[in-house]
């Protein structure tokens, strides 16, 4: 906030607004969608992105994935080129490695390396720790800004109050609206001490919808005194602890707006009069990207950038066209229906957090330093930390969990068929703790008979572990186990058999096969949760998780979780 410049900072906010002309301006509000893989400099993507920095003087991007050196060195090449700095925007709201990296060859799964891979951040959830929460966020901030980015779309306030949400889910730190706002606070705090701006979403809470805005528009039915109850309760600890920016969802909030409400980025009730005027708010309010179904689908290409504006949003992510949408504004300010001093007023903001990161210092960043900051040992061990702290077990009927030393195991993975990693290094790290490993992989396609052949393997196993797969994923519209997987389960836990379920994803995921007798959760797919899951399971490691949600099917409370020490 401007209060937060110095007098050179200030200066160059005032002397920068007053330079720009009415088109510059437009170009300020504006931050189209660009890829963070490597472009030589005479490359097409390279072009069109000169273009937009160029001629239409966007303000900055949303850059999504890449490797380390290619993000810097991208991002290094556009902002010589702008005449006013360019704000850097990501995703990285579960830690850098989501953008920066956890990529493979192919055909052989050669990992690329790259940014440090967190666990969702449910798994912070699951730990309730707001140093550990603190010390993510912190992490995140020193590789992002290593790379050249500096406004990060997170923490999550999102409060994950519906099993059935199909894209928030682990993405959320929780179900405890007092829990979320802890541990996000302490997140964003430590995106603070790193040098990272960070923003909040999804204003007024996502928590509790059953759409995925990817695909339509998702509706809020809780009535005002809900909303200040649950929803809102971490966006108001956000704001006091000084979050920089705010996204607002593109969520109806029919409980409050009637049935007809416009999604919450483009209604003023909220993106101004509740989150500006009786919170205070003084940042940027940010919209959610500008390309999704919930928006265009609705109002079309351009009519809703300007109605954002009318709603008091400030910068407009991911429009459909970068030209059309800055021609769009300036055709709003010449017709009289967006005022000067409206478009003034959101591209003072944008200068200001522009001055706060120090671009009218520095806008580029060291390339040399990207090797000493992003992924190293410690960073990596703090993501161990976090992956085996989280690991908790829900149930244990038989008594499986750990596993004998030397059991022999038979381990199917079901994920979709493009996850490719499913289920690599979990086998590996039991193979490699001594465990005898029968390794099966299906799917949502995966035939009746393929799973029949499994079956007939089981008698020549100690503990059978079916694990999932099944994250939040845009515009699949569901998050849950599909096809033959669950009768599977449910089939080898009728007949007795020592079976653990893992869930590498959704906690609710067990919801489909509530009989199976041992219930152990890592929180998400990547690596490091795997190996930390094998580990737990073979006794290599201390189970000490609580769920942070509740599982209605089974009944299984939030807070609930076993506890199972090392084996000596």
């Amino acid at each position: 906030m401007a209060t937060g410049l110095d007098a050179e900072g200030r200066a160059w906010v005032e002397r920068t607004l007053a330079s720009l002309t009415l088109r510059e301006k437009a170009g300020q509000l504006v931050f189209p969608w660009v890829g963070g893989e490597y472009a030589a400099e005479d490359s097409p993507e390279m072009d069109r992105l000169l273009e937009w920095v160029e001629r239409e003087g966007i303000g900055g991007i949303v850059i999504s994935v890449g490797l380390p050196h290619s993000y810097a060195a991208k991002l290094n090449a556009v902002q010589r080129r702008a005449k006013v700095p360019l704000l850097v925007t990501t995703d990285m709201e579960s830690g850098p490695g989501m953008r920066l990296g956890g990529g493979y060859t192919l055909p052989h799964l050669l990992p690329l390396g790259g940014g440090t891979s967190f666990p969702p951040v449910m798994a912070l959830g699951a730990i309730g720790d707001t140093a550990l929460a603190y010390e993510v966020g912190r992490v995140t901030a020193r590789e992002a800004r290593a790379v050249g980015v500096h406004l990060n779309f997170a923490p999550v306030l999102d409060v994950n109050s519906n099993p059935l949400n199909p894209i928030i889910n682990t993405r959320s730190f929780g179900e405890d609206p007092r829990a979320v706002a802890r541990l996000a606070t302490a997140f964003l705090r430590g995106e603070h001490a790193g040098g990272l701006m960070a923003a909040g979403k999804h204003f007024p809470g996502h928590g509790d919808t059953e759409a995925d805005t990817h695909i339509g528009v998702a509706a809020i039915r809780a009535d005002r005194a809900r909303l200040d109850s649950v929803e809102l309760v971490p966006f108001r600890a956000a704001v006091a602890a000084g979050v920089d920016g705010m996204m607002a969802a593109h969520i109806s909030v029919t409980g409050v707006e009637g049935p007809d409400a416009p999604p919450a980025s483009l209604s003023r009730r909220f993106a101004t009069d509740v989150l500006r005027g009786e919170m205070g708010f003084g940042g940027l309010v940010i919209s959610d990207a500008m390309d999704m179904g919930a928006i265009v689908g609705r109002y079309g290409r351009t009519e809703p950038l300007l109605m954002a504006l009318e709603a008091g949003i400030d910068l407009l992510l991911q429009p459909l066209d970068a030209r059309e949408a800055v021609d769009a504004l300036v055709a709003g300010v010449e017709s009289g229906r967006i005022s000067q001093a409206r478009l003034d007023a959101s591209v003072r903001r944008i200068l200001e957090a522009k001055a706060r990161a120090g671009l009218h210092r520095s806008a580029t960043a060291d390339l040399e330093s990207v090797d000493d900051v992003v992924g190293t040992r410690a960073h990596r061990q703090l993501a161990q930390t976090v992956a085996e702290r989280s690991i908790t077990l829900a149930r244990d009927e038989r008594g499986s969990v750990p596993m004998a030393p030397g059991a022999r195991v038979l381990s199917i993975t079901y994920a979709d068929a493009v996850d490719l990693t499913a289920g690599r290094w979990f086998d590996r790290e039991l193979t490699r703790l001594g465990h005898t490993v029968g390794s099966f992989r299906v799917d949502p396609q995966t035939p009746p008979e393929t799973y029949a052949r499994i079956l007939a393997l089981a008698d020549s196993a100690d503990v059978i572990v079916a694990s999932a797969y099944v994250q939040p994923r845009e515009h699949a519209g569901t998050v849950g186990a599909r096809g033959g997987f669950p009768q599977f389960v449910q089939a080898l836990a009728t007949r007795g058999d020592r079976v653990v379920a893992v869930s590498f994803g959704s906690p609710y995921v067990i919801s489909a096969y509530p009989t199976a007798p041992a219930y152990l959760l890592a929180w998400g797919g990547a690596e490091v949760s795997q190996r930390a899951a094998a580990r737990a399971l073979a006794g290599q490691a201390a189970i000490t998780g609580r769920l942070p949600v509740t599982i209605p099917t089974p009944d299984l409370p939030r807070g609930t979780g076993l506890t199972r020490e090392v084996r000596r």
